[in-house]
């Protein structure tokens, strides 16, 4: 029996990460793609300056591991090494399943739903992603699909289902309307328990845009069974935090539009995650054009407009991770609405000419390092509704 296509007059609740992964994941090499390197140097920085000076009587516990294709530290405060390195150990083998399980462009479970989707016929959906695909289509959702992750064939056009991707020719204006008046979207998708189907053969998923924020709330909740409250998660400067180390805020460094260096700093305390997306983070240059992977499914080319958005969300790195792109495609003339539907109160936008444009909250929170940094204060203002896209 086909499942229900989501509701467009309502906002379908948040499904919560909260079961452990306990299935081993295939090898994987440790090292990192060429590509990847700068963000390993760029993340010691960024370690070095989140984790502060070590407290003389509260332990602290950091490590480092590879996932989703760069630098993951993880710092754990208050427990013994031991008890440490076991909680550890879990958080990257979730991390590293997660990164093989999503994977859209090697063998896996990503690949076979993908060439499944286009038959239009039910079939067993991977129940360990199930979770995700339901977050997923909730977000997109409350987005009005700028988040999409149904876009993967527009990724693949670009060529960015890749590791790295290649300098070469953008795509053709042919190709990218043919992708885009197809209009695949997580509404396409059917879900009767763990039978998943779609009616759009358009439809090729790629969750790279809420994955990593999906694995720091799955780590969370896992460290808090394992009775650990204070612990601290950055990947390539994207951070979830809880509690704090040691008695001190746990320091986030926030990147130039540019990805060239620190402009300010956030002091975070509690359960709340900041994320980054920029045009400089995944990109390739032909004729000396930047092309980015933040594509804007209305148009199905890069977003324009901006450089930079970061975000600070309370509770949920996946909802922060999505909301940075979500925030990079609508731009500075619809990034009110979608910062009110996904009830955002901390944003810093970087526009093309480097002008920064940040909620109140945001500015009273971020420490700007540079005093003569050209800044507008904006106010978010409140959508007429939360329903869907079409609305």
């Amino acid at each position: 029996m086909r499942a229900e296509r989501p509701d467009a007059a309502t906002t379908p609740p948040l499904p919560v990460p909260t079961r452990r992964l306990r299935l081993r994941h295939p090898a994987r090499a440790s090292t990192l793609p060429l590509g990847a390197l700068a963000n390993v140097l760029i993340g010691a920085l960024l370690g070095a300056l989140l984790s502060g000076c070590r407290g003389a009587e509260t332990p602290v516990y950091t490590t480092q591991f590879v996932a989703f294709d760069a630098a993951v530290d993880l710092s754990i405060v208050g427990k013994l090494k031991a008890d440490a390195q076991a909680a550890s150990a879990e958080v990257e083998q979730d991390f590293l399943f997660l990164d093989y399980a999503t994977n859209t462009w090697k063998p896996g479970p990503m690949a076979r739903v993908n060439a499944l989707l286009p038959k239009g016929e039910p079939f067993a959906a991977p129940p360990s992603l199930l979770p995700l695909l339901q977050q997923s289509q909730a977000l997109a959702l409350r987005t009005r699909n700028l988040f999409n992750p149904a876009i993967g064939q527009l990724l693949q056009l670009w060529g960015f289902q890749a590791a790295e991707p290649e300098c070469r020719p953008p795509p053709s204006a042919s190709a990218i309307e043919s992708l885009v008046t197809q209009a695949p979207t997580m509404a396409d998708l059917y879900l009767d328990g763990i039978m998943l189907q779609s009616d759009n053969p358009a439809v090729l998923l790629d969750f790279d845009g809420i994955v990593v924020g999906y694995a720091m709330d799955l780590a969370m909740d896992n460290l808090r069974q394992r009775d650990i409250h204070h612990a601290m998660l950055n990947r390539s400067g994207d951070v979830r935090a809880m509690g704090d180390r040691a008695g001190r805020p746990w320091r986030v460094p926030v990147r130039r539009g540019s990805s060239t260096g620190v402009l300010g700093i956030i002091d975070v305390v509690g359960d709340m995650a900041v994320f980054t997306s920029s045009m400089h983070e995944r990109n390739f240059i032909h004729d000396g054009q930047v092309f980015h992977d933040v594509i804007d499914p209305r148009s199905g080319r890069p977003a324009t407009g901006l450089q930079a958005v970061t975000v600070m969300v309370a509770g949920s790195a996946a909802v922060a991770d999505v909301a940075a792109d979500a925030l990079m495609v609508a731009g500075l003339e619809g990034w009110r609405d979608v910062a009110a539907r996904l009830d955002l109160r901390y944003v810093l936008l970087i526009d093309d000419a480097g002008t920064m444009h940040m909620t109140p909250p945001m500015a009273e929170r971020l420490e700007l390092l540079d005093d003569g940094a050209d800044v507008a204060i904006l106010q978010p203002e409140a959508p007429s509704d939360r329903g869907g896209a079409d609305d």
